[in-house]
């Protein structure tokens, strides 16, 4: 968990104005909801891994002698426990609060999650998530828009040229049933597969076999690795056809297919997909698309997410449609250290000790209400550390104030 400077933080706060005006632009609504959640709730069997990173809350009024009593069953001592992310607070969220909202509703969360990870870089026990979300549209419609607003998010960040992932559960569970895995060793077949990226095909295969997988299964899997492939396909039926094992069922190619065709009209001919088999995602939630946004700039993920349609059933008792897309906010603040705030005028106003309070005031209100941000400074012995100091903090110019200055006769110049 960090602390941030002022102008870690005002960096912070530009990227979030960035992502809210994007996201509200096409047509999501922003909510909140606590920042605990029931224990049982967290611990449903629904957030993976993650829900081992869970941070517990203490059930309160318990002595020493219950603590003991209860010191082997987690579920004893806690009745709550801090979020880890933010898809499994807004399926109770739409649950309880379902006859007021529409048949098909967008929501955006922005908001700090914790998990226990172990501190490392690039990994931090709070958090920002940025999600967005659409609840009760079960067509590819609503993978398209959610492609298409966090593009556009990478855009008005200035980071064109971002593409995304694309691949289905389905045309996974299909490709390990046509392989022959059996459905009790696919969890852990798919855990290997997601290492391809890191270990490579022959890695992937050999922890196969350590595995103790179906040897004919890991045989056939390792074949389909070696085939003749080509460098880039494309995002059709064709291309999707080519890129997996015969036997995938034709309704999960139309989606993926259908899906393309719908971004590629909001984003012009040269849909940024990329269909990826591989692609494999760790929540255990999803259902049906997943996808990851990448930018050319960096090896690792900007953001992804994926459908799963079956995860607000359990606290509403029949299933809904949900897709879901978070953007990895830590990564694009650290890939934005230079943002700044080029819309808004800030300046640094250094005056002498002897100018009157009243004067200082009445000149710093009337650049405030032009909507300029003013600090007051006193004059230093060193003013030139004192500026420095001040484009640390995010002003972009300054002004010196002596008695008889006023707004008129301000003389102001560039921290630079």
């Amino acid at each position: 968990m960090r602390d941030f400077l002022p102008a870690d933080k005002a960096r912070r706060e530009r990227v979030l104005a960035v992502i809210r005006e994007r996201y509200r632009a096409h047509g999501f609504d922003e909510i909140e909801t606590p920042v605990v959640e029931e224990y049982g709730r967290l611990h449903a069997g629904i957030g993976g891994d993650n829900e081992k990173l869970s941070f517990s809350v203490l059930k309160r009024g318990l002595d020493a002698e219950a603590i003991r009593a209860a010191a082997d069953d987690p579920a004893a001592l806690a009745d709550l426990g801090l979020r880890y992310d933010l898809t499994v607070p807004l399926a109770r969220f739409y649950a309880t609060h379902r006859a007021q909202l529409p048949s098909v509703f967008r929501a955006i969360q922005m908001a700090p999650v914790w998990r226990a990870e172990r501190p490392q870089k690039g990994r931090y026990r709070q958090f920002v998530q940025c999600d967005i979300d659409i609840i009760g549209d079960a067509t590819p419609r609503a993978e398209a828009e959610l492609m298409t607003a966090s593009l556009d998010v990478l855009d008005a960040l200035g980071l064109e040229g971002g593409t995304i992932r694309v691949n289905d559960r389905r045309a996974l569970d299909a490709m390990l049933d046509v392989f022959g895995f059996a459905p009790d060793e696919r969890p852990g077949v798919l855990i290997t597969i997601d290492k391809l990226d890191k270990v490579g095909a022959s890695g992937v295969v050999a922890e196969l076999r350590e595995r103790r997988a179906t040897a004919a299964a890991v045989d056939a899997f390792a074949a389909y690795l070696d085939r003749p492939q080509a460098a880039d396909t494309a995002f059709d039926d064709a291309g999707i056809r080519a890129a997996l094992p015969a036997g995938i069922p034709d309704d999960v190619v139309e989606h993926l297919v259908g899906l393309g065709e719908t971004v590629a009209a909001a984003r012009g001919a040269d849909a940024p997909l990329r269909f990826d088999p591989f692609l494999v995602r760790g929540m255990g939630y999803y259902t049906g698309t997943i996808f990851e946004l990448a930018h050319p700039s960096v090896d690792y993920s900007l953001g992804g997410g994926g459908r799963y349609d079956g995860m607000i059933g359990r606290f509403l008792g029949q299933d809904v449609p949900a897709v879901g897309f978070s953007i990895g906010f830590e990564r694009l603040v650290d890939l934005l250290q230079d943002a700044e705030d080029s819309g808004s005028r800030s300046l640094v106003l250094v005056h002498d000790r002897d100018v009157p309070l009243a004067t200082l005031l009445r000149l710093k209100a009337d650049l405030v209400s032009a909507g300029t941000r003013v600090r007051l400074e006193q004059r230093s012995k060193n003013l030139k550390a004192l500026l420095e100091r001040s484009r640390a903090d995010g002003y972009t110019s300054f002004a010196t104030v002596s008695a008889d200055t006023t707004a008129e006769s301000l003389e102001i110049k560039p921290l630079d």
